[in-house]
C-alpha cells in the first residue's frame, strides 16, 4: 500500500499529476481512453498497462452504477501510478471485498470486479461511507533509467 490517505492528496513534492476529470455515463469511454494515454506514456509494460486500465474502468463502472451515476478521477505518478475514483453514492461495506483469494460467486451485490481489481494492481485501498467511496488503485513502476540511457 501507499503511505498516502485516499483521502488526502499525495504530498506535492512527490506527485507527479497526470490528470483530473468528472465523469459520469456520457463521457465514460472519453475519460478511459484518455486514463489509457497517460497510463501508456508511464513505460509500465504493456500487459500491466491493459490490466490497469481494465482496473480503472471497473472502478468507473462502479462509481455510475453503485456511487450516484458520477464520479471525480485523479490519476499521478509517485512510486506507483495511482489512480482515484470517488464518488457520492451510498457507500457499502469495502472490508467485505479487500484481500479475498477465493474467486467470488456471482451475486446481485456484486462484488466481482472488486476482486478482479485487488488481482490486476498493485495496491488497493477503499474507504466508504454515507458521503461515497473513494477507491485508489495503483501499479508499480518501472525504476527510472540510468543517466545517458533511454527506454
Amino acid at each position: 500500500m501507499s503511505g498516502h490517505l485516499p483521502n488526502q492528496a499525495p504530498p506535492a513534492e512527490v506527485e507527479r499529476l497526470l490528470f483530473v476529470t468528472e465523469f459520469d455515463a456520457e463521457n465514460f469511454t472519453e475519460v478511459r481512453h484518455e486514463v489509457d494515454a497517460h497510463i501508456r506514456q508511464c513505460q509500465i509494460p504493456p500487459e500491466k498497462a491493459a490490466d490497469f486500465v481494465a482496473a480503472v474502468n471497473e472502478v468507473m463502472i462502479n462509481a455510475v452504477r453503485h456511487g450516484g451515476g458520477r464520479g471525480v478521477l485523479r490519476l499521478w505518478r509517485d512510486v506507483h501510478l495511482q489512480c482515484e475514483v470517488r464518488d457520492h453514492g451510498p457507500g457499502f461495506v469495502a472490508e467485505r471485498y479487500l484481500n479475498r483469494d477465493r474467486r467470488p460467486n456471482p451475486s446481485a451485490e456484486g462484488g466481482m470486479g472488486l476482486w478482479i481489481v485487488q488481482h490486476t494492481t498493485d495496491l488497493l485501498s477503499i474507504v466508504s461511507g454515507a458521503a461515497g467511496t473513494t477507491v485508489v488503485i495503483g501499479a508499480a513502476l518501472p525504476p527510472p533509467a540510468p543517466p545517458g540511457e533511454t527506454r
